[in-house]
């Protein structure tokens, strides 16, 4: 029947076009990763782009995620972006099947757009935070002009027994150069991630490192009987361990205790002062147990 096998045929199509809208995003988003490593981690696309949707977003908006999502609700905003982008991957294959330059400058809008977020952070540290984006979207658009180009002249359904197109690419040439391009996009992520983590290494060995020193005023002993004998009731003082983190920053600072600085400055200073953490952990320190409770936490909430 030729409906049906031009039905089949324009599917067969559209997702060798959507599988290489994807392969484009994903070599984009490696490359991008690869890029942040080597200049700022917290400059990747997503995360500046993620973060612009966090400031953005109504209060009322935010409350919701964090009141149903808790410690993942960052994870779940990551995921919403990265299905967003695959969805429109897969529109702009499809769509550079037929007019290849459009799809590629559809990538290449997507990278001007986390140039801008990264721009727009209150951490940018200016042209080197746009270097991911841009970067990244370069490969992808090339990526995807490439492969779309070779999708186009994959056979036909019909054709599957031969190899070859008439001077074409065949179906096995197009899943190689898939293949090949998955690899090396994967190879650029796991670099990314590898100098990404490297930056961090100094800031976690100095934090490590680090001793508080005695308190000139400890902290009054806790009185006995504060814990209460009753099944399910949490412990008085909650370990380190057990604290949890529900913020904004879609990546933790790694801050070094030797380069941190204090800087007390702005309106109403009339003596802007900076302190290193040496000259603060100089002065007498005073420990006190606090009552903390978390902002999100509704009365016998779970925080």
């Amino acid at each position: 029947m030729p409906g049906v096998s031009t039905f089949r045929s324009t599917l067969v199509r559209a997702a060798w076009g959507a599988l290489a809208g994807l392969l484009a995003a994903y070599t984009a988003l490696a490359v991008a990763e690869l890029v942040a490593g080597l200049v700022r981690p917290a400059a990747g696309p997503v995360t500046v782009v993620g973060g612009a949707v966090i400031d953005r977003t109504p209060a009322p908006v935010k409350d919701f995620a964090i009141r149903t999502f808790g410690e993942n609700d960052k994870t779940a905003l990551q995921l919403g972006i990265l299905a967003i982008l695959g969805l429109i991957a897969c529109a702009l294959g499809i769509l550079a099947l037929s007019r290849p330059r459009a799809g590629a400058a559809g990538v290449l809008l997507f990278g001007v757009v986390g140039a801008v977020a990264a721009l727009s952070r209150p951490d940018s540290t200016g042209i080197g935070d746009v270097l991911p984006s841009v970067v990244g979207a370069l490969a992808g658009a090339l990526v995807l002009y490439l492969l779309a180009a070779k999708a186009v002249q994959v056979p036909a359904p019909a054709g599957v027994g031969a190899e070859d197109g008439a001077g074409g690419w065949s179906r096995r040439g197009f899943l190689t150069a898939a293949g090949v391009t998955a690899v090396a996009a994967t190879s650029a992520g796991a670099l990314g991630r590898y100098f990404g983590g490297r930056q961090g290494r100094g800031a976690v060995a100095s934090r490590e490192s680090l001793t508080l020193p005695e308190p000139a005023s400890p902290a009054p002993a806790v009185p006995a009987g504060v814990q209460l004998k009753v099944p399910g009731i949490t412990a008085f003082t909650t370990p380190n361990s057990d604290f949890y983190r529900v913020d904004t920053a879609l990546t933790v600072p790694k801050v070094d205790a030797g380069t941190w600085r204090l800087r007390i400055h702005g309106k109403g200073v009339t003596r802007p002062r900076t302190y290193t953490l040496d000259q603060l952990l100089a002065r007498p320190l005073i420990e006190r147990d606090i009552t903390l409770t978390c902002v999100s936490n509704e009365v016998g909430g779970p925080y």
